[in-house]
């Protein structure tokens, strides 16, 4: 074995183990959601109640400047959007605070096409697949007619960032035209003079993101976050604003659960204008499959492991509902 063989292999053999380290955790973490009750129905594991809408994003000025990724350009291009809920049992309706967070999953139709996956919340719930496979073993051990504290009371109690989280998202948005979601993972994006920056994706709604009075949310029907953007959407678009948040020198961007401050520059990315919802939403859920890693030149992977392990996770969901349709 020559001397530089002797250098790459261990780097080979350690790649291997992490790799194998990622697939088993991201096993572990699917066997537990496939125990949900929409997956049991062959439906997503997370966020299985949504609705999906078509519309096209125009691109800002300065975009280019933060990423020459192509629908970053003068233009516009179409989108595709599924708004969700992420409560995993259909029967918690759209009125209920558990069924929070909302998640906006967008696909822009360029090129092989890239997607962005956010939530109603700035800061994912935890930071690592480690703490998201223990919040699940935490929630699954929990019974209710056991005294407490409870395995999941005992998990939120030593994680503050995880208790912000839910009780955050507790909240009843009035619309999804009016709710605002977050990419909490970070990403490398590079413009066309090979400048790199890191930066999150945020979604802001046109006309501000507006939640329900705790008092009014039973008045609710358990369907009306659909109804609304059917019926808003019959009328008038329904318009975001992309930006990216950029990191500054001393911000983590390998921790999707660490917010950044709120003075860091925002760069417009574009418009998101939604038209339509699409004539069959039901079946377009069932063959859309949003990833966060599928990407294209000027937008990178950063050092958060989370969209990796996402992505793996997705797509034993993926193969779990398609296993369920009958066949063709």
């Amino acid at each position: 074995m020559n001397s530089k063989s002797r250098f790459i292999l261990p780097l080979i053999l350690s790649a291997i183990a992490v790799t194998a380290c990622a697939q088993d955790l991201a096993l572990q973490i699917g066997q537990l959601m496939s125990q949900r009750p929409s997956a049991k129905q062959g439906l997503r594991f997370a966020h299985p109640k949504g609705i999906v809408c078509s519309g096209t994003f125009e691109a800002s000025p300065g975009a280019a400047s933060i990423s020459r990724a192509s629908h970053f350009r003068p233009g516009s291009v179409p989108v595709t959007v599924r708004f969700s809920n992420a409560a995993p049992d259909l029967e918690i309706g759209d009125n209920s605070p558990d069924a929070g967070p909302q998640g906006m999953a967008i696909r822009f139709m360029t090129g092989r096409g890239t997607d962005i996956v956010a939530l109603s919340h700035n800061g994912f719930v935890v930071g690592t697949g480690e703490e998201f496979l223990e919040l699940l073993k935490a929630a699954a051990a929990t019974d209710p007619a056991k005294p407490h504290p409870w395995p999941i009371e005992q998990f939120l109690g030593s994680h503050p960032r995880a208790m912000k989280f839910v009780q955050d998202t507790h909240q009843v948005p009035a619309s999804f035209a009016t709710e605002s979601f977050f990419g909490n993972n970070a990403f490398r994006f590079t413009n066309t003079d090979g400048k790199v920056r890191a930066g999150r994706y945020q979604i802001l709604p046109a006309d501000g993101t507006k939640y329900l009075e705790e008092t009014t949310t039973s008045s609710k029907s358990a369907d009306f976050l659909r109804q609304d953007i059917r019926e808003r959407l019959g009328n008038n678009p329904v318009k975001f604003r992309l930006f990216v948040q950029l990191a500054g020198p001393d911000d983590k961007t390998s921790d999707g659960s660490e917010v950044w401050p709120d003075d860091r520059e925002k760069v417009a990315m574009g418009t998101i204008t939604l038209t339509s919802v699409a004539p069959d939403s039901v079946a377009a859920e069932n063959e859309l499959a949003f990833d966060p890693t599928r990407l294209i030149d000027g937008i990178q992977l950063s050092d958060d492991p989370l969209p990796r392990l996402r992505s793996q996770v997705y797509a034993i969901s993926v193969a779990s509902r398609r296993r369920h349709q009958p066949a063709r």
